[in-house]
């Protein structure tokens, strides 16, 4: 085991894609920090985060949650009633 110190943060993120993150962590049985550490750091060595299994799983939360967002949109969002400058 590595030994690491977090930092607490206020990050914003979209609010059906935050359910559906809070959910698979629940479903994998890990915090929601947990959860983005491993996603990011499998991201960062270009390697996928998730199996088949748990992709079907995703698949299931994002129709739960109404998650219509997709990677092509990440860098086209801006929240409503701003003028994204």
């Amino acid at each position: 085991m590595k030994i690491i110190a977090r930092t607490q943060t206020g990050v914003r993120l979209e609010t059906h894609l935050l359910k559906v993150l809070k959910a698979l962590a629940t479903e994998l049985d890990l915090s929601l920090g947990d959860l983005l550490e491993g996603i990011v750091l499998h991201a960062f060595e270009g390697k996928a985060p998730f199996s088949a299994l748990t992709l079907k799983k995703i698949r299931a939360l994002r129709a739960v949650y109404g998650l219509e967002l997709s990677a092509k949109d990440s860098h086209h969002m801006r929240e409503a009633g701003k003028d994204g400058g």
